[in-house]
């Protein structure tokens, strides 16, 4: 079982999707981060789920899908830190 951890950027990430999706529902808002931790959830039991992130080329940098949104996570022994939550139709900064 690994130890997920989430940086201060992915919880920002995570207030300003909420924001955004409020604009039109703050149920749909509600329901969408709600799917983004149960996704996220699944690295307690399975860290390696997600894909080696392309751009980086990195084993220990990884990624997994919900939506539109890219979950970029690092992977050490048994602790995963949550670095960004990212929409994949922008340009990663």
């Amino acid at each position: 079982m690994a130890k997920v951890s989430w940086t201060r950027r992915s919880i920002n990430d995570l207030k300003l999707i909420h924001e955004f999706i409020s604009l039109d529902s703050k149920f749909y808002a509600d329901r969408f981060i709600n799917k983004i931790v149960s996704r996220v959830e699944q690295l307690i039991e399975f860290p390696e789920s997600g894909r080696i992130i392309p751009e980086k080329e990195e084993n220990d940098l990884r990624e997994l899908i919900e939506g539109n949104y890219r979950i970029f996570y690092r992977m050490q022994r048994n602790n995963v830190t949550i670095l960004r939550i990212h929409n994949s139709a922008k340009n990663i900064k």
